[in-house]
């Protein structure tokens, strides 16, 4: 066998063998899977939407320009909600990983449902919980083994058109600002009442 020949026999052994360990330990790479799932979403380009507040629609299925039995080994679709590059930035906890495993991306479990070959519809109120930050909305594609075999997402692919925001809550509410007021109003005028009421008694006593 001439070198040249044995050396690529080698090499194209070793991937196959690194494709079969990465198979049998459950790896798998956000870059193996096909984009085979159409995703929108009712949110325009820059909205900014309350946390706990504002609801999304969203709209997920098949691309129909693909093969037949393209979604053969499709048995569940997960639907998150992802950060955006912009709000990943000096955040570790958040780093897109091409090992899906590690992968900080998509945090949010947004639904889950049965695969179904016809378009699905969820509408989604935004957590109380997600973080201010930009977002895009991502569905995977889950075998019988429970592991990605597919994906599509609002976003392009190099995640920065059809961005939303979301305005998280503070952490301050109106009644407990009311409440703060009244309480201090209350607590202004029982000292003013107990500095005249002292007055009156030491005025009292001078007269006696």
């Amino acid at each position: 066998m001439e070198p040249k020949r044995c050396g690529i026999t080698i090499l194209g052994s070793l991937l196959l063998f690194f494709c079969m360990a990465a198979t049998c330990y459950g790896i798998v790479l956000f870059s193996s899977l096909s984009r085979t799932l159409e995703v929108t979403a009712s949110f325009k380009q820059g909205q900014v939407l309350k946390a706990g507040v504002d609801k999304i629609t969203l709209t997920w299925g098949l691309n129909q320009s693909l093969a037949a039995g393209t979604d053969s080994a499709y048995k569940t679709i997960k639907v998150k909600l992802c950060y955006s590059p912009v709000s990943q930035v000096d955040r570790a906890w958040r780093k897109t990983v091409d090992n899906l495993a590690k992968d900080k991306t998509c945090q949010f479990k947004i639904v889950s449902r049965p695969y179904d070959k016809r378009n699905q519809t969820f509408e989604w109120t935004v957590e109380r919980d997600v973080p201010s930050g930009t977002y895009f909305i991502r569905a995977y594609a889950y075998n019988s083994d429970d592991v990605e075999v597919a994906y599509g997402q609002t976003t392009d692919a190099k995640k920065t058109t059809n961005l939303f925001d979301v305005q998280a809550i503070s952490g301050r509410h109106a009644s407990l600002d009311i409440a703060s007021v009244c309480f201090s109003a209350f607590a202004v005028l029982s000292l003013l009442g107990f500095f005249i009421a002292e007055k009156r008694r030491a005025k009292l006593s001078e007269r006696k």
